[in-house]
């Protein structure tokens, strides 16, 4: 019962960690661009910034679908 509360503990603490590292490093960068939804689009963002919350966003995603919610008995 522990082992999901704890594994998704772990996955936001260390994404957390990595998100502010992110915005503290990302604070010098020069290149920006736009993201482009469906109806709109974004401010300008750094581009590194764009893709280090793809990639914290991927990784909490991936580790979630990897708990298995179910009965052990």
């Amino acid at each position: 019962m522990f082992l999901p509360f704890r594994k998704i503990t772990h996955t936001f603490l260390f994404n957390s960690c990595l998100f502010l590292l992110l915005i503290v490093g990302i604070q010098n960068s020069s290149n920006r661009n736009k993201v482009d939804f469906l109806f709109d689009k974004t401010v300008d963002l750094p581009i590194g910034f764009i893709l280090g919350t793809s990639f914290i966003s991927g990784t909490i995603l991936g580790s979630l679908f990897t708990i298995n919610f179910g009965n052990k008995n």
